[in-house]
């Protein structure tokens, strides 16, 4: 089976600040993604918004708590109440992080990494197929940003992620400013890692701010996107082509017409990258 991209062009989150512009008009973007474990409750505002959103705009649901390389079992409760929110909404895609966060039945509520070798490479392939029986879908991945790094591990990064989306016959969800976080928290070269991912297997980005600690940098989504990752978003789409793009911004949320402007500036990057490339063939 291959991946099934769709083009959805430029889009934002839905995030509570903004839910009466939602339900007021119709949004001034392309498609919506909406973080799934706020619209589990069967009832309330919340769904609501999302429906009124579904009839304007094609969705995403985003998942933060699946726990797809955790040991613990996966939570049924949460995928029969993904998959029946799925059903509702029909969204375009469904996805969540590569990443752990349970352990002996307690969640860290953080998005942690894993080790990159053999081993849990067989244990994320079997836990995303299982997934994506359970939801009849497929799944896309999204690669966090790091603070740490495993001496046991024996690959990059990008060599494990694109295995796992070929061994489990699921998408990525490339976040260019997670890959631009850790390579500079790790020292590895952020272009080296776009190339090593399968373009066929990319279907959707993330772009959004991040914070400088000092000694490290931090994914933080309250910042307007930067511009070295503006940079890196071009150098995707150089090697990927047009890719369903999405502005993530989770603290200090500004106007909706501010988080609209940098969806329409990576739209109108996206057309420079695009027409100089049609120009060069």
């Amino acid at each position: 089976m291959s991946f099934a991209r769709k083009d959805l062009g430029h889009g934002i989150g839905l995030r509570p600040k903004h839910y009466g512009r939602f339900l007021s008009e119709r949004p001034s973007v392309d498609w919506v993604e909406a973080i799934s474990e706020n619209f589990l409750a069967p009832g309330g505002r919340p769904i609501a918004v999302l429906e009124k959103v579904r009839r304007d705009v094609p969705v995403v649901l985003h998942g933060v708590s699946l726990g797809i390389g955790s040991v613990d079992p996966l939570d049924e409760r949460l995928l029969r109440g993904l998959r029946e929110l799925a059903g509702r909404v029909e969204p375009a895609y469904v996805s969540d992080h590569l990443c752990w966060g349970r352990h002996g039945g307690r969640y860290a509520h953080d998005l942690l990494p894993l080790p990159y070798t053999e081993e849990a490479l067989a244990h994320v392939v079997s836990r995303v197929r299982r997934v994506q029986d359970l939801l009849g879908r497929q799944l896309l991945l999204e690669n966090v940003s790091s603070y740490v790094a495993y001496a046991s591990s024996t690959m990059t990064e990008w060599e494990f992620l694109a295995r796992i989306a070929e061994e489990a016959d699921c998408g990525i969800l490339l976040d260019v400013n997670n890959v631009y976080v850790s390579a500079m928290n790790h020292g590895f070269s952020p272009h080296a890692y776009l190339a090593g991912l399968p373009p066929d297997r990319i279907g959707q980005i993330h772009l959004a701010g991040h914070s400088d600690a000092g000694t490290h940098l931090v994914d933080t989504h309250d910042h307007p996107v930067p511009s070295p990752v503006w940079d890196l978003y071009a150098d995707a789409v150089r090697r990927f082509g047009p890719i369903s793009t999405l502005v993530e911004w989770d603290d200090r949320i500004p106007a909706f017409e501010e988080v609209v402007a940098e969806a329409e500036r990576a739209r109108a990057i996206e057309a420079e990258v695009l027409g100089a490339r049609r120009q060069l063939a």
